[in-house]
């Protein structure tokens, strides 16, 4: 009898421990039933221009949880009709949240706007099984910078496998800054236990609350874009392809980054995300294709002051060396300007001839000093590679690509081992394998407005604070080429602007800018439109890279305006050539005539 009771006894302990520790369903359903845990979510970061001007606040919102199994039979058509959902769609959600779990709660519609909670609140408790949990919408005060900022979506499964701190229906970072600096932005998360009756209204906390926590938000990121410029920048490339990226040469501190077509971000907030973003992403225009980053092009002339340093500081050439064009008939490559000859460096640069920089390029390969052509063309990569081309920065600017600086085992494969400078001369005048990304081209030429250094192109300066700089983008980059060679490439790139080049839309009143343009040869239509610029001449506060696709002009026609004015409104706040700035409002290089 003993024994019996004891074997009883037994199942029944086992039996209770399997109800109340190991069984899910048995315990959560019991619990559900008075006690609710509410995940209280943080208010994400807010970010912030460089004058701290805010681009990416919050509005409240909310999101519809559901728990599958405390639903009782209810009216779903009046459901859907209350949420504006069909009953398909109704159906697909309601599977989803099976899958995940029926007895824990999930997400059944996310980011519901303020205004339409209302609605909502006043007939939930007719539906149990649902509740509202709140949240934040990301809101857009300039509507501007969507491919920096980046935008937040619904965590997908390689997400919760990768970090714990999320569950299903909550929200990441999904581009840009939102999801490089994701971990700082998200905050820490609260909870909050609360009673709640058989129609699942709450009734109050439990325990006092004495086991919640609260929940942290989180870090706000100091930007270094400035909002106005960014804003204007895109305003001037509307019904344009191509980019803008602005740099403060002294810090490397981005200050506008372009691309055309851009979008509003906002479109990207809320119950549409996913409708607008097919849009955006079968748009034919490629919206969501970050051209300053990721476009590559042949740098064309704007490549020519690089291939003049590295002959100086290679000793092949001073700034005295002549060399003469014949114009059009110029062997082996040809001049399209009319110009005096011989001519020097300054002039060269200033008349952007091309014989000229061939000679330059050609001395620079075939310097005895190196000891063959092959040697000479590393040392002239090595030195272009210095600029940070060919490579990536490896800072917060999210799908960077490093464009293509040829090798010596690059043409070695492609011309079986024998080639010569002759080969590749298209080198000399930024055309041929070169290629360079926008952003690339204005780190080039704020190296050349700080006569031999730069700081790595980044977004955001400091997290938190705007005193918790971010110290590891101050490191000085050393270009390998002696600061006494920047002096004539300087005043070269100032008379292309001011002293009649091929950039004289560039020129400002009361300001000194250096720039140069490029003209860059496009297989697939008409040429490309490019401007490279620094202002003022010394002590430079904002270096400029512009690119217009298919503009079919050269590089002072369209690019050199709009760098222009680009600099015009940062450095003086305002603009006040609208005759100028009309003409580039009013271009539509898109649209076929």
């Amino acid at each position: 009898m003993i024994g019996v009771i004891s074997i009883i006894g037994m199942i029944f302990l086992a039996r209770l421990f399997y109800v109340q520790i190991i069984e899910e369903e048995y315990a959560l359903s019991a619990d559900s039933n008075v006690i609710r845990k509410n995940i209280i979510y943080p208010a994400r970061g807010i970010i912030y221009d460089r004058n701290e001007k805010i681009m990416v606040a919050n509005n409240a919102a909310y999101d519809l949880m559901v728990i599958p199994r405390q639903l009782k039979d209810f009216d779903t058509t009046r459901f859907c009709s209350l949420l504006q959902i069909s009953n398909e769609e109704f159906i697909r959600r309601m599977d989803k949240a099976k899958k995940y779990s029926r007895y824990k709660a999930s997400l059944f519609l996310g980011q519901i706007p303020k205004e339409e909670f209302s609605y909502l609140q006043e007939t939930l408790y007719d539906f149990s099984g649902f509740y509202v949990q709140e949240r934040t919408l990301r809101r857009y005060p300039y509507r501007s910078g969507a491919l920096n900022l980046g935008d937040i979506g619904e965590v997908n499964r390689k997400d919760l496998d990768r970090d714990a701190f999320y569950r299903s229906g909550d929200y990441i970072g999904k581009s840009g800054i939102e999801k490089f600096y994701e971990k700082e932005l998200r905050g820490e998360k609260g909870v909050e236990y609360v009673m709640v009756d058989v129609m699942n209204r709450k009734k109050g906390k439990y325990k006092e609350g004495r086991f919640d926590t609260l929940a942290v938000n989180g870090k706000s990121l100091y930007t270094s874009l400035d909002a106005e410029l960014q804003l204007y920048g895109e305003l001037l490339m509307k019904n344009k392809l191509g980019s803008i990226v602005a740099i403060e040469p002294a810090t490397g501190e981005i200050l506008s980054l372009v691309s055309s077509p851009s979008y509003d971000p906002s479109i990207l907030v809320g119950r549409n995300r996913g409708k607008n973003f097919i849009l955006l992403l079968h748009d034919t225009l490629k919206p969501l294709y970050n051209r300053a980053l990721m476009a590559a092009y042949p740098p064309g002339s704007t490549f020519k002051m690089l291939n003049a340093l590295i002959a100086l500081d290679e000793h092949v050439v001073t700034i005295n060396t002549e060399f003469s064009c014949q114009g059009t008939v110029s062997k082996p490559i040809k001049c399209s300007h009319n110009h005096i000859t011989p001519l020097g460096m300054i002039y060269g640069i200033q008349q952007s001839c091309n014989p000229y920089f061939w000679n330059t390029f050609r001395n620079t390969l075939n310097n005895p000093k190196a000891g063959s052509v092959k040697k000479g063309f590393e040392n002239w990569s090595r030195k272009v590679r210095s600029f940070g081309l060919g490579t990536k920065f490896n800072t917060d600017l999210m799908y960077e690509k490093s464009g293509m600086v040829p090798s010596v085992e690059y043409y070695d494969k492609v011309y079986r081992g024998v080639w010569n400078a002759l080969t590749v001369r298209s080198l000399a005048i930024g055309q041929g394998e070169l290629l360079i990304t926008p952003l690339q081209l204005a780190n080039l030429t704020a190296a050349i407005a700080n006569r031999g250094f730069y700081f790595r192109p980044h977004l955001v300066k400091s997290i938190g604070e705007p005193s918790n700089i971010i110290s590891k983008y101050n490191e000085k980059q050393e270009v390998e080429i002696k600061a006494e060679h920047f002096a004539p490439i300087v005043e070269g790139m100032r008379r292309v602007v001011q002293v009649g080049g091929t950039a004289r839309r560039g020129a400002m009143d009361s300001v000194t800018v250096c720039g140069k343009t490029g003209t860059v040869q496009n297989p697939h239509g008409d040429d490309h439109s490019i401007f490279i610029a620094f202002a003022p001449m010394d002590n430079p506060r904002i270096a400029i890279a512009v690119v217009v696709e298919n503009a079919g002009d050269f590089g002072g026609t369209w690019a050199a305006p709009i760098a222009s004015l680009m600099m015009e409104k940062y450095l003086n706040g305002v603009v006040i050539r609208k005759e100028k700035e009309k003409r580039i409002l009013e271009a539509d290089l898109i649209t076929p005539d």
